[in-house]
């Protein structure tokens, strides 16, 4: 499916969440899990618990960028669990 994702990452070492944004989230996956990303470096091997799509780039920014503000494990996991972002 074209268009772009939110996606939430989680780590099998230590159990820590990371939330990003893509167009391809599985390659994306393999660059956090390869230590290309300098917030994930040697932090992982990482999963992909989550991901939902947007149509546009600005969209999925914004919903990133919000989830990132929040900083709840406990939010993470009701996304995780209910499979879905709410938005206002």
């Amino acid at each position: 499916m074209e268009g772009f994702y939110v996606y939430i990452l989680q780590s099998l070492k230590s159990g820590m969440y990371y939330i990003g944004s893509s167009n391809n989230p599985e390659n994306r996956l393999i660059e956090h899990n390869n230590g290309e990303t300098p917030s994930t470096k040697n932090k992982g091997p990482w999963i992909i618990k989550f991901k939902q799509h947007y149509e546009t780039t600005t969209e999925a920014r914004r919903i990133e960028l919000k989830l990132k503000r929040l900083k709840r494990r406990d939010y993470i996991e009701k996304i995780i669990n209910d499979k879905l972002i709410k938005t206002k």
